[in-house]
């Protein structure tokens, strides 16, 4: 399969009043500006895609930490779910980086994968990219989790995985 680069770059938060960073301000860390290539996971489908909403915005104009956190949790049981066959329940946030802010209008896509289990649990592994402007073809990746699920039976005790 064909790899796609991508070109990101990061800004750190700068308010719209202050003129584009340039080069020579690299070394600020609020006119940081960073370039990097990537290849988004060409391998595997999304788990789950989503345009956030101007509800779910912050005090800062950006989409509330808590509301990707949420699809994060959400994208991770998916794959954990089905490795377990069955219901599942999150015990743990194993470690969650944001790494850009996810604007109104970005189309978010989170891909899941489950990277180790346990005799109950089954870590996986959410890695979240953000395609600015919803059809614009800027890709950064804005999110890394890795989350812990465990598996129960119907007395919500936890039960091996099968």
């Amino acid at each position: 399969m064909n790899a796609i680069p991508i070109t990101i770059e990061t800004v750190a938060a700068v308010p719209a009043a202050m003129p584009t960073p340039t080069p020579a301000a690299a070394t600020d860390v609020v006119n940081d500006v960073v370039s990097d290539t990537v290849t988004l996971p060409l391998d595997r489908q999304p788990t789950i895609r989503i345009i956030p909403m101007p509800a779910d915005t912050n005090a800062n104009g950006t989409i509330f930490g808590g509301w990707v956190m949420a699809q994060v949790d959400l994208a991770g049981s998916v794959p954990a779910s089905e490795r377990a066959m069955g219901r599942v329940v999150t015990v743990a946030v194993n470690s969650f980086l944001f790494k850009q802010p996810v604007f109104v209008g970005d189309l978010v896509s989170f891909y899941a994968q489950v990277i180790k289990t346990g005799r109950t649990s089954i870590t996986v592994e959410v890695e979240v990219y953000a395609q600015r402007h919803r059809f614009g073809s800027e890709v950064v990746k804005v999110t890394e989790a890795v989350l812990t699920y465990v598996a129960i039976d119907e007395n919500h005790k936890p039960r091996p995985l099968v």
